[in-house]
């Protein structure tokens, strides 16, 4: 295999699998409107959000994801998925602060590496896209 093609592989694989977990946390607004609550006012400080305000921020983030994994719109939806990403992570300081008791927390850590990477090589990630 070319390294060019090992490269688009690459790129898609990466931005398949950030897709599930950014489709699911999408989903969970629409199926567990009362977890998206409380994860809105335990990590972003942000509390009294309705049921429609959950499922319209779920509608948003829903675009901008489906975007991104077909490729469309590459600068701004794989900017706008960083960015989402990258505040779910920082949000999430505290839990970074005690290693131990929050292992998964620091899963986040090489996604936001992958979604920095996908954004900063969009040109090259050619395959099942959209553009």
């Amino acid at each position: 295999m070319k390294q060019v093609s090992r490269l688009a592989l690459s790129l898609l694989l990466l931005r398949l699998s950030i897709f599930i977990v950014m489709f699911v946390w999408t989903l969970d607004k629409f199926f567990n409107p009362d977890h998206a609550r409380a994860v809105f006012e335990n990590f972003y400080l942000i509390s009294g959000l309705s049921n429609g305000v959950i499922f319209l921020i779920g509608i948003v983030q829903l675009a901008i994801v489906l975007g991104f994994v077909t490729g469309f719109q590459k600068n701004r939806c794989y900017f706008l998925v960083l960015l989402l990403h990258a505040g779910s992570t920082f949000a999430s300081f505290r839990q970074y602060l005690d290693p131990f008791n929050n292992l998964l927390f620091f899963a986040a850590l090489p996604m936001l590496a992958a979604c920095c990477t996908l954004f900063l090589l969009r040109d090259a990630d050619t395959l099942w896209t959209v553009d």
